[in-house]
């Protein structure tokens, strides 16, 4: 036993040793970059250092040459491959200090400690430069996208920016769509989607300040609000929940949604999300604070509410008696989503009485030959449909589609034939699950969950069990907060200004004002008396029977 002890216990240690090892060498490359360490003025030097933290990084390209103007000034540009424009490049930045670098001005001689000056004044054809002394902002810098150039002689580093790595083309939103309205959606990069906010509010007091997030992915992270309209008290709030944020890496905003929200335990978001600018231009204008990932389409924004959930980007384009009319659909959808089946289950098993008799015989008729009560009936069809839905969404879209459509109908059709299943429960069923699909993709998956415990309820207690379980969803909705803000406002607490836009939408010309608990600050949106009305003379001088602008 011993013979094979022994060898186990070396290759322990060898294994702890050479693990040592590296975890020294990993800290001695990290230290390199947290001592802020200096550029030196010798070319070889820094190009040295740069080497040895970027070691076995193959995509990194060190490129030196000679400037043009004196063959004994070296250059050295760094640079990553893919993630830089090279016709930018090769143009504006190595073709000008190899050949085309301009003459000094006439009478002063190129010197060494002249030319670091000349390179960055005349010779660089870039939109943006910066200068640096300390090695760890060369190497972010690289790794971001930039191009470092290094001149001998000289401890400084100047950073051109040239990023130009492919990316998404700006396409219609996949995950909401809608008849009337913009077709432009957010892309993964992070200044196409500034640039995109950008273009929807002109105005100077839009700020945009940005940070970086993780360890290893160093992430940048953009903060946006209009100054003036935000809550100073928010934008503090939102970067100090940022800036406490200590992972090694993100690389979607769900990351971030997960580490900022009041209450993570609860299953209902409270940071509401979009991929369409013009939403999040709205948000922005009420006062809300937006937070931009790059890598991702989606735009947090903070605070929100359960009712935006329920709103969508059309209400706005779209007239006010036709919006109104899709929010009751929807509301009305939220809850057949969450208690058709639980009220189902409840009434056929406790309440027969509440029926009508021919609908009572009908039911009777159907479950004649079904084996199971009416609750494992529903179970296991919100159970199946559940199956259905998620490999219609993790398939190919071609084959995803057909298979969630098809999938449902087979095994319904089947179901029933087999007198397994009534018809009354594949009908619930189905029901409930298209309903699930007309409100936000956030808060339906919150009311798929819930609607199982409520199922349980029902099936043990009744409707009595029903109502217990809606009021316990109620009073935890009201102990919810967002960055703060009741979660159920502005019903509670009441506040009778901000309900024209909750179930009714009321006329442009009728919101006036701010949501009083996000827009406080700058509660007027428009001057009061907008309302259309016909003029005073109609065509041909006769009475047009009203007066234009009359409130």
């Amino acid at each position: 036993m011993r013979k094979f002890v022994k060898p186990a216990r070396a290759a322990s240690a060898a294994e702890g040793k050479s693990a040592g090892h590296q975890g020294e060498s990993e800290k001695e490359s990290a230290g390199l970059l947290k001592e802020n360490h200096s550029l030196s003025p010798d070319l070889q030097t820094n190009l040295t250092q740069v080497k040895e933290i970027l070691e076995g990084c193959s995509d990194i390209i060190y490129r030196q040459f000679l400037f043009a103007q004196r063959e004994d000034i070296r250059v050295a540009l760094i640079y990553t491959d893919g993630l830089v424009d090279e016709k930018q490049l090769s143009d504006q930045i190595m073709r000008t200090l190899a050949l085309d670098a301009p003459v000094a001005v006439a009478g002063a001689e190129i010197t060494k400690a002249r030319a670091y000056h000349l390179i960055k004044e005349r010779c660089l054809c870039v939109h943006q430069v910066k200068e640096t002394g300390r090695l760890e902002e060369v190497i972010e810098a690289v790794l971001s996208g930039d191009a470092a150039l290094l001149v001998d002689g000289h401890p400084c580093a100047i950073l051109n920016g040239v990023r130009g790595w492919e990316s998404r083309k700006i396409t219609e939103p996949e995950t909401e769509m809608m008849v009337r309205g913009p077709r432009e959606s957010f892309v993964e990069t992070l200044r196409t989607n500034t640039a995109l906010i950008r273009r929807k509010i002109k105005n100077p007091e839009l700020k945009i300040e940005s940070m970086k997030l993780g360890r290893v992915t160093k992430t940048d992270i953009a903060v946006v609000y209009i100054k003036g309209i935000a809550d100073d008290k928010l934008v503090e709030e939102v970067k100090k929940r940022l800036l406490r944020i200590d992972i090694d890496g993100v690389l979607e905003s769900g990351y971030i949604e997960e580490l900022i929200e009041d209450n993570p335990r609860s299953l209902f978001p409270q940071v509401n999300h979009t991929e369409r600018p013009e939403r999040l231009a709205a948000r922005l204008m009420e006062g809300r604070v937006a937070i931009l990932v790059d890598g991702t389409p989606f735009v947090l924004t903070v605070p929100c509410s359960f009712f935006e959930y329920l709103h969508a980007s059309e209400d706005y384009y779209e007239r006010y008696p036709i919006a109104t009319a899709s929010r009751l659909i929807r509301f009305l959808a939220m809850f057949l989503s969450l208690m058709a089946p639980s009220f189902y289950v409840a009434i056929v098993t406790f309440h027969q009485e509440m029926l009508p008799t021919a609908l009572l015989l009908s039911l009777a008729s159907q479950r004649e030959t079904v084996p199971f009560p009416v609750f494992v009936e529903a179970l296991a069809m919100e159970v199946s449909f559940e199956i259905l839905r998620e490999a219609g969404l993790r398939l190919p879209r071609q084959v995803g589609q057909a298979v969630s459509i098809v999938g449902a109908l087979i095994i319904g059709e089947a179901a029933v034939r087999a007198g397994l299943v009534a018809p009354a429960t594949v009908i619930v069923v189905a029901l409930t699950g298209i309903s699930s699909f007309i409100f936000f993709y956030s808060a339906s998956i919150a009311t798929r969950l819930l609607r199982f415990p409520l199922m349980i309820l029902s099936a043990t207690m009744g409707l009595f069990g029903l109502i217990m379980g809606v009021m316990g969803i109620v009073v935890h909705l009201c102990t919810l907060r967002s960055f703060g803000m009741p979660y159920l406002s502005p019903v509670i607490p009441m506040s009778s200004g901000d309900l024209k836009d909750l179930i009714v939408r009321a006329p442009w010309w009728a919101m006036d004002a701010r949501p009083r608990l996000i827009g406080w600050k700058k509660l007027q949106r428009q001057e009061p008396g907008q309302k259309p009305a016909p003029p005073e003379t109609g065509p041909g001088g006769k009475g047009g029977g009203g007066s234009a602008g009359r409130g």
